[in-house]
């Protein structure tokens, strides 16, 4: 039996026995109209929460596009400041406490290569001459400073968003040279 054939069978049953019974479905016919809202109604309010959705979108994306703009700027014209090496020498001690050879000390997105970071990810043994930045000063203090100490730096590419390179990663490693 449908629904709303057994509705209508109860309240027949009940007009006939002198019992008022009142259902769920009745109770809602009684309301006001403005207590239903119309199929138009819930159409745009399903679209006003669409739009919402797409306005927090936006702007996440708008505040993560200053957070990127801000540190391109920082990476191509500010030098490497003390607090950067200090979480460099941190990373460094906390890896050799871990019994670890080696630990990714710096990274930074490929585009800010000069050539995207092709040469790294091939391997290129002239893949430093395409840093820029703080990338370069680093590659250069580790020149100057790390690997007369016997240090070994590499340079990976760390991701592949989309199937391209994503981000460098700098790899300093205290291993001993395999003989």
């Amino acid at each position: 039996m449908r629904p709303d054939n057994d509705i209508r069978v109860r309240r027949a049953l009940s007009v006939r026995a002198g019992i008022e019974e009142t259902t769920v479905a009745d109770k809602d016919a009684n309301k006001p109209q403005a207590d239903r809202p119309s199929a138009d109604k819930l159409r745009m309010m399903m679209l006003e929460k669409q739009m919402e959705a797409m306005n927090r979108a936006q702007k996440a994306k708008e505040a993560e596009e200053k957070r990127r703009t801000a540190f391109v700027e920082s990476f191509m014209r500010e030098h490497v400041s003390e607090e950067e090496s200090a979480m460099i020498r941190r990373l460094v001690t906390n890896a050799a406490a871990d019994g670890k050879m080696e630990a990714m000390v710096y990274s930074f997105p490929s585009e800010l290569c000069t050539d995207s970071g092709r040469a790294i990810n091939n391997g290129d043994p002239d893949w430093p001459s395409t840093l820029q930045g703080k990338a370069r000063e680093l590659f250069d203090r580790f020149k100057t400073v790390a690997q007369p100490e016997g240090y070994k730096l590499k340079a990976m590419i760390i991701n592949f968003p989309g199937g391209m390179p994503g981000d460098v990663g700098f790899f300093l490693s205290w291993a001993p040279e395999a003989k």
